[in-house]
């Protein structure tokens, strides 16, 4: 938390990946360390026989929900990008105290893959005004049921908590009070988050979070 703290200057817009804040890269040593505790804790757990490449960063949600993206209003996937071949893994870890800013939350889409696949394309290309005339769905952030997604569990946020999940999970973070979301990394909504791309174990896994 300190490395972030005294580079709150250096954090930048995220909004290219799709993530609603800022982000800044972690420091390398933080990196090597998450790396080899998946590599000897956590892997066996899933879909993943070798780390085939991993992404990790300080994140910080500081958008207003009048300042949301249509694709930022429901839950996503984490892909694994270019390489359908490898499974994502990806974990959240807590950096801030105030419980209130919010955790992790899991869904199960209400529809067909069909109809799920449309929303969520049309999230990304539609602007706000056609996708709330389409869906139904407003500026904010998804806390909760709608027609197209159920939340099946969440987890709280806790100091230093991480979770480990399956990016085939369909997830959103759990932004019940937006009002309170601060660019400064000592008091807003700080977490790592990492990505981790993987070859496939040799028989299929299952998604799962821990």
């Amino acid at each position: 938390m300190r490395y972030a703290v005294e580079r709150r200057a250096q954090f930048t817009s995220a909004l290219a990946s799709g993530y609603p804040g800022i982000s800044l890269a972690i420091d390398p040593g933080a990196a090597h360390a998450m790396r080899e505790y998946f590599a000897f804790h956590m892997r066996r757990h899933f879909d993943a026989r070798r780390i085939v490449r991993m992404l990790c960063r300080y994140s910080m949600v500081t958008l207003a929900p009048e300042e949301l993206r249509p694709a930022q209003w429901i839950c996503h996937q984490d892909p694994p990008g270019e390489d359908p071949s490898l499974s994502r893994l990806a974990s959240v870890l807590y950096l801030f105290h105030d419980e209130a800013l919010g955790g992790t939350s899991f869904y199960e889409a209400t529809r067909s893959f069909e109809e799920t696949a449309r929303v969520i394309a049309d999230a990304s290309a539609m602007t706000p005004a056609q996708f709330t005339g389409r869906y139904g769905i407003r500026a904010s952030y998804l806390c909760d049921d709608n027609a197209y997604f159920r939340r099946v569990a969440t987890v709280p946020a806790r100091w230093n908590r991480g979770v480990f999940y399956s990016g085939a999970l369909l997830h959103s973070g759990q932004i019940t009070a937006p009002e309170r979301l601060t660019a400064d990394p000592a008091t807003g909504r700080l977490t790592v988050n990492f990505f981790f791309n993987c070859r496939r174990n040799l028989s299929t896994g299952d998604a799962r979070v821990l």
